[in-house]
């Protein structure tokens, strides 16, 4: 059977003919990495995780943690010895072959768009929060939530999404330099949080630390939060993808990935444990004291109970909430306003990531039109055209679907790539050993299939309907590809 396998040759050739400009370096990609990561996933999905864990979400942080470690070190083996944009597919394309590339570049759309479409929804409630306290504003909820959360169109994360796209046709190095500027007001803000909510935790608030158990097939418990909370550290994976415009990427990208990674794992730890201390965690159950999923209709009816109104769960800006709880008003609000100034940071890294995977599916023929998918700014040297149509769609997404659904759906995405770096980086090491590989994977068979299992049991963690929308979308893209990319691409004529 024809895999189709592109060499890495052919790759970094490939890569050079019509190659983005390099013009960001170690502590930019760094920079990069934690914009990416701190974002909606501990601003916002806080609640969420909450909901589904209890005080057992302090649980979920560590499990999701621990398989994005084991992915990032797979990942910085394979970052390394391919220096282009692409990111895992790429990677697949070098190692896995051309049919699984395309599975792999198709479901990144689903981690990168949709995660900058959840983003959207995400800043866009802490926008509304912050107008309404400031300025005593009510602004009608038709005009800031989707048809699925109640509303018509949220106007505002449309809105973030525009701009977001406008910068980043502007330019890469000039999106890092507002990037870095907005991570150092996310830090800051954590900071704040970490000191003020630490000293109030009260150990009686940690207790039934589990009280949805640890897994439950409908997607609660500590499993289902940890499925959920992973959304928190996707992103790493992004800095991968701007490997073709990096200074030294053989040493910047694992530095990077590993690095940002690090740093956001520590802050994770520190918020989580004060907000279950300060507040408490339970989540709000039905009349049979079962705990309902997030995002649901009947979440939404408990949530609109006078009794639930002081719920951590039922808050669309959980970290501003805690403040606010424990006297902290003025503060909440700086908060507030520091989580509407930095999560553009993330829709910009998410849609920068999607952009580069765009950009590389059709330099390699995969995609129909793909000359002009391809094309580079004559002046910005940005693949403007794929910019806007990604910017396009995330606006839609973000327009009409609430942040809870499509942070799941993301999470499909991103666990079947982390899973394909997983087993690429293994299958290389047996096909081609003695490859120079600038970082080397510590103990890859102990790593490499604690990742592969790590990915698949967060999967399968996922509600039964996040599953399904990533197997159906998963067969839209083999159908796309049967009838294009397979005929179509360089391979195709190559082996032909």
């Amino acid at each position: 059977m024809n895999w189709r396998i592109k060499s890495l040759e052919d790759i970094l050739a490939n890569a050079e003919k019509k190659s983005l400009r390099r013009s960001l370096g170690a502590f930019q990609l760094i920079m990069m990495g934690v914009g990416a990561i701190i974002g909606t996933g501990i601003f916002v999905l806080t609640a969420e995780a909450a909901q589904k864990a209890g005080p057992g979400m302090m649980a979920s942080f560590v499990i999701a943690g621990f398989v994005c470690a084991v992915a990032a070190l797979c990942y910085a083996e394979l970052a390394s010895m391919v220096p282009v944009s692409g990111s895992a597919y790429t990677y697949s394309y070098a190692v896995l072959g051309e049919v699984i590339a395309w599975v792999v570049g198709w479901a990144l759309i689903l981690e990168y768009a949709v995660a900058a479409s959840a983003v959207s929804v995400g800043w866009s409630n802490y926008f509304v929060g912050l107008v309404e306290r400031s300025f005593g504003i009510d602004i009608p909820d038709a005009f800031t939530r989707g048809p699925f959360a109640g509303g018509i169109v949220n106007l505002p994360a449309a809105t973030i999404a525009l701009l977001v796209t406008a910068l980043l046709v502007i330019g890469t190095r000039e999106s890092a330099a507002v990037n870095a500027f907005l991570v150092i007001i996310k830090v800051a803000a954590l900071t704040v949080f970490v000191f003020l909510a630490l000293p109030v935790v009260n150990s009686a608030n940690f207790e039934p630390f589990a009280p949805n158990g640890f897994w439950d097939s409908s997607g609660v418990g500590i499993a289902g939060a940890a499925a959920s909370i992973f959304f928190a550290y996707v992103g790493f994976d992004a800095v991968s993808t701007a490997a073709e415009e990096t200074k030294n990427p053989q040493r910047n990208i694992p530095l990077a990935l590993i690095g940002s990674l690090a740093i956001c794992t520590v802050f994770y730890l520190l918020v989580a444990g004060g907000v279950v201390g300060s507040v408490g965690a339970q989540p709000v159950v039905d009349t049979f004291g079962r705990a309902v999923s997030p995002g649901s209709e009947e979440f939404a009816a408990l949530c609109a109970l006078p009794t639930n109104a002081q719920a951590l769960v039922c808050s669309g800006e959980p970290l501003a909430h805690v403040l606010d709880v424990i006297g902290w008003k003025k503060v909440s609000q700086l908060i507030g306003l520091a989580a509407f100034l930095a999560l553009p940071s993330v829709i910009l890294m998410m849609l920068f990531g999607q952009t580069r995977i765009f950009f590389v599916m059709a330099r390699d023929g995969l995609l129909p039109f793909h000359e002009a998918l391809s094309k580079v700014h004559p002046k910005f040297g940005t693949p403007y055209v794929v910019t806007i149509i990604t910017g396009l769609a995330v606006t839609l997404f973000g327009a009409f679907f609430p942040v809870g659904i499509l942070a799941d759906i993301s999470n499909s995405g991103t666990l079947f790539a982390f899973l394909s770096v997983s087993v690429g980086v293994m299958v290389l090491r047996v096909r081609d050993p003695g490859r120079h590989r600038p970082f080397v994977t510590p103990m890859v068979w102990l790593v490499g299939p604690l990742a592969l299992l790590g990915c698949g049991f967060l999967f399968f963690s996922l509600p039964p309907k996040t599953q399904l929308t990533f197997f159906y979308w998963s067969l839209v893209g083999l159908v796309i590809y049967a009838l294009y990319g397979y005929r179509n691409s360089p391979m195709a004529r190559k082996s032909g």
